[in-house]
């Protein structure tokens, strides 16, 4: 069988590539041929092509990510990998992601991320798990701050007519700061216009100077008036400042008519328990991989965070599909350097992309097998020079 893999430029070909992705997916709500127009960025979606039939896709959007110390990478977002039925388990995807990968190394992006739909599959194609996401249920009845917690600033609901352009703004002018934060580009706001009901938007701050959001409705149920379990849902909640995230929880939980708020993904060491009087009104039902990592750019990658001050470490890195990353690197507070000495410690470039930001330990890698410590306690010695403040988490799915 030959494939043929090209980048798609006609906007035909670009529905015909959205299409294959919802085939592969099975599920998920439709997109007419007419709204898909837009939703993919000009020149990064790839296609692959069996006898001229347009069978696999993936494409990825211009973004920026958040590394330890607040640097902005150069980052691809990842998205919408699909092959049909099929072709499927024919090479197909891993072809795709190959010529994916080298196109945005030849962009000089530094980072790649995506979410995957099945775990299991990208750690061949360098990704690691580098951050995760929790699902939490509030219970209003019980839900009390603390007379301690500060007050917040003002808070106030958009009208329907307002649409996403609000939110929009404040995710692009407010300070995104936090570890694994990735950038939102006017593809991923139509998308969402699409896939999610608006429900509900309130904001936090004066007009103008707002520095949060959050996005929620009333969950599907028949019997919502009469209902004993009147549940909201959060699809998104972003706050860029302390005051900002009590603010909007508190007006999560101002109304007398709900009875639960379902938070589809927080951090999972967010303070959200301990504004409460009672933590139990807090409960977290899932906690799941989000952010895949790709290190497109070693090197570059290494240097552009921060580490903290400790024992310099030689990691030799290892990259079966982009070669010029394999080497070894001294990391130390003041910098990394590629350097000719033994290494430390060893791992390939999936397993670094999992410590990469902080979410995952070293010394848990090494138990798995997943690093070789070529020098005892260089595990640890690495987990004290990558530890982060906060569990990376970003926020933003797509």
């Amino acid at each position: 069988m030959t494939v043929d893999i090209d980048i798609v430029t006609d906007a035909a070909d670009a529905r015909a590539a959205q299409q294959v992705f919802r085939t592969a997916m099975v599920g998920g709500p439709p997109i007419s041929a007419e709204a898909a127009d837009g939703l993919n960025e000009p020149g990064r979606t790839l296609g692959a092509r069996v006898g001229g039939e347009l069978v696999g896709t993936v494409n990825s959007y211009t973004s920026w990510l958040i590394a330890p110390g607040g640097a902005r990478l150069p980052h691809a977002a990842v998205t919408h990998v699909g092959v049909l039925p099929t072709h499927a388990r024919q090479g197909i995807a891993a072809a795709l992601l190959h010529r994916q990968l080298t196109e945005i190394a030849a962009r000089g992006e530094v980072v790649a991320s995506l979410r995957a739909t099945q775990g299991g599959i990208y750690e061949r194609f360098g990704y690691g798990v580098a951050g995760s996401s929790a699902r939490c249920e509030i219970d209003v009845h019980r839900a009390r701050f603390r007379e301690t917690v500060p007050a917040a600033g003002p808070v106030r609901l958009l009208a329907p007519a307002d649409g996403w352009e609000i939110p929009a703004k404040i995710y692009a002018t407010a300070d995104v700061t936090w570890t694994a934060a990735i950038d939102r580009p006017s593809y991923w706001w139509r998308l969402q216009g699409l896939l999610r009901p608006q429900g509900h938007v309130a904001v936090h701050g004066e007009p103008g100077s707002e520095d949060g959001f959050v996005r929620y409705r009333a969950a599907e149920s028949v019997e919502w008036v009469r209902g004993p379990r009147r549940t909201v849902v959060v699809d998104d909640l972003v706050a860029t400042t302390p005051a900002a995230f009590v603010g909007l929880i508190r007006h999560l939980l101002s109304a007398d008519i709900v009875d639960v708020v379902v938070l589809s993904a927080i951090s999972p060491d967010s303070p959200l328990r301990h504004l409460l009087t009672d933590e139990r009104a807090v409960r977290v039902t899932d906690i799941h991989d989000e952010t895949w990592l790709r290190l497109v750019d070693v090197p570059a990658a290494l240097a552009r965070r921060a580490y903290r001050p400790g024992r310099p470490l030689v990691l030799a890195v290892t990259d079966p599909m982009l070669s010029a990353n394999t080497g070894n690197y001294r990391i130390e507070d003041g910098g990394v350097t590629r350097v000719d000495e033994p290494a430390d410690l060893g791992a390939d470039v999936a397993a670094l992309a999992a410590a990469y930001l902080g979410g995952t330990r070293w010394r848990h890698l090494a138990l798995a097998g997943r690093v070789t410590e070529h020098r005892p306690g260089a595990a640890a010695t690495a987990d004290a020079l990558f530890e982060v403040d906060e569990h990376p988490f970003s926020g933003t799915y797509f």
